[in-house]
């Protein structure tokens, strides 16, 4: 088989088509390396034609809040105050970046999602 860059939806078809068949491949044989190969060029397809965007700031603290079962008063540390993290969370006031960073290391949010604007 010849791997090349994917271009068109076409090509990422059969390309998606190629790799189920050859999923189950052995790491070092010659299909095992397709496989590697394959599935980095569906990778870059897919980043080029289908980027997703990094989520609201607010959001990612909030559902890793959900995740982690935090409650507003367990970032008061991080934050401030319990009311400073209810302005926070409804929008009110912005992240600094000590509250970022901060943030950052006790959620394990990237610093990247955090400072984008909302």
């Amino acid at each position: 088989m010849e791997l090349k860059v994917i271009k068109t939806e076409k090509e990422y078809q059969k390309a998606l088509h190629l790799l189920e068949e050859i999923f189950d491949s052995k790491k070092g044989t010659k299909a095992g390396n397709d496989l590697e190969l394959l599935s980095l060029l569906i990778d870059n397809y897919e980043k080029e034609k289908y980027p997703i965007d990094l989520p609201d700031p607010i959001e990612a603290i909030k559902f890793r809040m959900e995740q982690l079962g935090y409650k507003q008063k367990d970032l008061a540390a991080a934050i401030g105050s319990k009311s400073r993290v209810s302005e926070i969370l409804n929008k009110k006031r912005k992240l600094t970046l000590d509250m970022i960073r901060k943030l950052s290391l006790k959620l394990d949010i990237p610093t990247s999602v955090l400072v984008k604007d909302y």
